[in-house]
């Protein structure tokens, strides 16, 4: 059994996929399981991504729904959530990948950067980085890592359309040990920031997150969050 599985969903994602796996590639030398869950992609990201990693699927599209797939299909005994704009730091010496095998804590996640020149992206990134510091809750794009046992005895990723993230750190905070933070970052994607307007991804974003803190209902929020990014 391999000690860590990195799951990556895609949905869409052959332009920059490629250039995302070369970065682990010594990860995978170190025989970590590399599983991308594929969630109906028409632009040939399935095929892209076959040299580069250990197994690929597909399932219904749905970020929790992925997650969960590659989870049941995953050897690690520890399990790293990936999103396809997230580039793990390179590890050529496996000195983070023993760090997150060797380490009491159950469960954690990345410090993260955001690509871009825009120097709100920063604040953003130091922001993000002090508020799952402070609430022990941390987004998708930290990369968060867990053990697989349990992973499952939490019932992996509440199969929700949006905020399963932010809902499954609220399950590791109240049953699982203190988390883990690495504080070597990956890099996350500026592009949504830069292709809806940096303050209006912030205000949605914050918005979004305030929102489901009050209550309301994924299913709602999603809505929302389509008809924002649509303007309408």
């Amino acid at each position: 059994m391999t000690a860590l599985s990195i799951v990556i969903p895609t949905l869409n994602e052959a332009e920059e996929i490629v250039a995302m796996l070369t970065r682990i590639q010594s990860w995978r030398q170190r025989s970590v399981e590399v599983i991308v869950v594929d969630g109906g992609s028409h632009d040939g990201t399935p095929q892209r991504v076959v040299p580069w990693v250990d197994i690929v699927v597909t399932s219904a599209r749905g970020r929790a729904l992925q997650m969960n797939t590659g989870a049941r299909h995953a050897q690690g005994e520890l399990l790293l959530f990936l999103h396809a704009d997230t580039w793990l730091p390179e590890d050529p010496n496996g000195n983070i990948l023993a760090l997150l095998t060797t380490s009491h804590h159950l469960w954690g996640w990345f410090r993260v950067d955001i690509t871009g020149h825009h120097p709100l992206l920063r604040i953003v990134a130091l922001l993000m980085n002090l508020r799952s510091c402070l609430t022990s809750i941390a987004t998708g794009d930290q990369a968060i890592f867990v053990s697989r046992d349990q992973f499952w005895q939490l019932g992996g990723f509440p199969e929700i359309p949006i905020m399963e993230d932010i809902a499954f750190c609220r399950l590791a905070k109240a049953s699982l040990s203190s988390p883990l933070c690495i504080r070597t970052p990956v890099v996350t994607s500026g592009r949504r920031w830069q292709r809806h307007g940096i303050w209006t991804t912030i205000g949605l974003m914050w918005g979004m997150r305030l929102a489901y803190w009050l209550g309301v209902a994924p299913e709602r929020l999603v809505r929302w969050y389509g008809d924002l990014r649509r303007g309408v």
